[in-house]
């Protein structure tokens, strides 16, 4: 099986100058970067002793940006170098007050490209995040006795599923790891089943991340708002809309300046939830930065992406969706940190071991049905803001997962 990925990975750098050059063309890719993927690197290596951490994308890479923020202040790390694969993650990357931090381009998982890459960055630890496994640059990094570390692990039962198929590779990769540390139970019994070596497990490592800051709504509009009794229904899909406009309009008659904000999902289906908000003789207001909203708007229709946490700043009661459906939801940490009370369907199945601790915590609750929905929003609407209540729950739970994680990767860099 490892032969056969060794062609698929070799064919793909030979198709790489076509790869490059479409991806460029649609703005995927970084038109004078792209070469580190091909260990033609921009940034210098510093004398002493650095670190490595690999993520996939924006979430992972935010994911430990508290964690190294505190390995930085470790005099015995020189330089610790963050990869990953996609742009977006880059430009985060560059807006971060890192000082011993720098980004590279992840390479093409040729063994020529590893070894070449491992040979110039020489990591005193190899840090990995969530799901990325990478067979050339994993089996290589062992070959040189890096330590290698795979962090806040994740293991999906449909990844599961998938690994099991080839059951002797997974061994292989998963037994290559000195220490896998979970994000989750279930995780962790999965890390168990492929033989992995030494298995932690101190909370998803996500709820000590740092949010960035993020702030796209005008002083008018907070202004208008500032009056009104609101509630945000984020990530919602189809239907769910709908039953939050019904929401709405059962409530508006007890709460005259009722607000509900509605994030889709996926915005190209404004104008349908749009048309179907107006059946219920309903006004709806869709964003746009210039557009002053009205003082009779019942729905402020989220049409762009990257609005959300601005709203998640100023809602405090939010309802996410996917789980009214059989989606299995959508993740909840963003607007706990946010000190967001959660309000989440049955169907969450997605982020089931995160919902449980937040429901223990009394910040997320589950709601079946419409009326169930509507009771919960009325409840909260009443409720004084408790959002520093949460704030301080998610920091404590937060401060103990990264302190647990950052004992256990000190031992790696104290002993190299």
């Amino acid at each position: 099986m490892l032969f056969i990925y060794r062609i698929l990975i070799n064919l793909i750098l030979f198709l790489s100058p076509i790869i490059f050059i479409l991806r460029i063309l649609k703005k995927k890719e970084h038109p004078l970067r792209f070469s580190e993927k091909l260990c033609f690197f921009s940034k210098k290596r510093t004398k002493g002793k650095l670190i490595w951490f690999h993520g996939a994308s924006v979430g992972e890479i935010l994911s430990v940006i508290p964690l190294i923020e505190k390995l930085e202040k470790n005099k015995k790390i020189k330089q610790v170098l963050i990869t990953s694969n996609t742009l977006s993650s880059s430009k985060i990357i560059s807006n971060l007050k890192l000082k011993k931090t720098i980004h590279q381009f992840f390479p093409i998982d040729t063994n020529y490209h590893t070894n070449k890459f491992l040979k110039y960055w020489n990591p005193a630890v190899a840090i990995f995040i969530d799901s990325e496994i990478w067979p050339n640059t994993i089996i290589n990094i062992k070959k040189k006795n890096i330590p290698l570390v795979l962090l806040n692990a994740r293991i999906t039962k449909k990844s599961f599923r998938r690994w099991k198929k080839f059951i002797n590779i997974a061994k292989t990769l998963f037994q290559k790891f000195d220490t896998c540390i979970s994000s989750n139970l279930e995780s962790k019994k999965y890390l168990y089943f492929f033989g992995a070596k030494k298995i932690k497990f101190f909370g998803n490592l996500k709820f000590s991340q740092t949010e960035m800051n993020e702030n796209s709504l005008s002083k008018d509009f907070k202004k208008t708002i500032s009056k009104k009794k609101i509630w945000c229904a984020s990530s919602t899909h189809e239907s769910e809309e709908i039953l939050c406009a019904n929401v709405h309009k059962k409530l508006k008659n007890k709460y005259k300046n009722l607000l509900t904000v509605i994030i889709p999902r996926h915005v190209h289906r404004t104008e349908k939830i749009t048309n179907q908000i107006k059946e219920l003789n309903l006004k709806v207001h869709t964003h746009e930065p210039k557009k002053k909203i009205q003082p009779n708007t019942d729905i402020y229709l989220v049409n762009s992406y990257g609005n959300t946490k601005s709203f998640f700043k100023i809602c405090k009661t939010v309802f996410l969706g996917g789980s009214m459906i059989k989606h299995g939801g959508q993740n909840p940490l963003e607007a706990v940190r946010f000190g967001c009370n959660i309000l989440h369907g049955p169907n969450y199945w997605n982020f089931y071991e995160i919902y449980n601790l937040l429901n223990k915590y009394e910040v997320s609750f589950k709601v079946k049905n419409f009326k169930q929905l509507s009771d919960k929003v009325d409840l909260m609407l009443k409720k004084k803001n408790n959002s520093k209540n949460i704030n301080l729950k998610i920091k404590k739970l937060g401060n103990r997962i990264l302190n647990s994680t950052l004992k256990e990767i000190n031992f790696f860099i104290n002993k190299k």
